[in-house]
């Protein structure tokens, strides 16, 4: 199972961290060791000062792709769920590359996946800390959809049946602090939950 993402996919969310959308889609590798489901803990490690959440749309691949056309590639998607791309954003400033910074174990909770999967660009998601909304994103906003993230990473990868795509982060992110709960959904499908503790 390979869980890809999806980097600066909403204007808002680039800008806000001082960067620019990418001319094409810009991809990286969450390890499958991160993922934790809801309820159980995101440990903050030693290793950073500050750890953001980034609530996200994430789809689950039923069907291969390889060298795929957009519109085989929204057939394929099976399900989507709600997904947390937690980052220690110290250490993706840091290292210039952003494997330890999203790697850390606890640092992908996904929610239950949901088949009720619906057009791929009416699809909203919603993160909240304590109770209180800090993200709201709509799949019409991405700059890439999700057809054309899923045709072009088949271009570089071949996509198999498990396989999960994160699709990007709607403005919002911020730090997360021990004691605090924090939830990300997919409105109306598929929800996640988690506590946050010292690590």
């Amino acid at each position: 199972m390979k869980l890809l993402c999806i980097g600066r996919n909403y204007v808002a969310h680039a800008r806000e961290l001082g960067n620019e959308v990418p001319a094409e889609p810009l991809m990286f590798f969450k390890p499958e060791s991160s993922i934790i489901r809801s309820g159980e803990p995101i440990v903050l490690p030693h290793e950073s000062s500050r750890v953001e959440y980034e609530g996200e749309i994430a789809v689950i691949l039923g069907s291969r792709l390889r060298h795929a056309s957009e519109e085989e590639a929204a057939r394929a998607v099976r399900a989507v769920a709600a997904l947390n791309d937690v980052t220690a954003r110290d250490l993706q400033k840091t290292d210039g590359q952003w494997t330890r910074a999203k790697g850390f174990d606890t640092f992908c909770p996904i929610g239950e996946p949901s088949e009720d999967v619906g057009p791929l660009d009416q699809l909203e998601v919603v993160t909240r800390v304590n109770g209180e909304e800090r993200q709201r994103g709509h799949t019409s906003q991405l700059a890439f959809s999700i057809p054309f993230l899923l045709a072009y990473a088949s271009r570089v990868m071949t996509l198999e049946p498990g396989d999960i795509v994160a699709t990007g982060t709607p403005a919002g992110v911020g730090p997360l602090a021990p004691g605090d709960v924090v939830e990300v959904e997919v409105v109306g499908r598929s929800r996640v939950s988690n506590p946050v503790v010292e690590g």
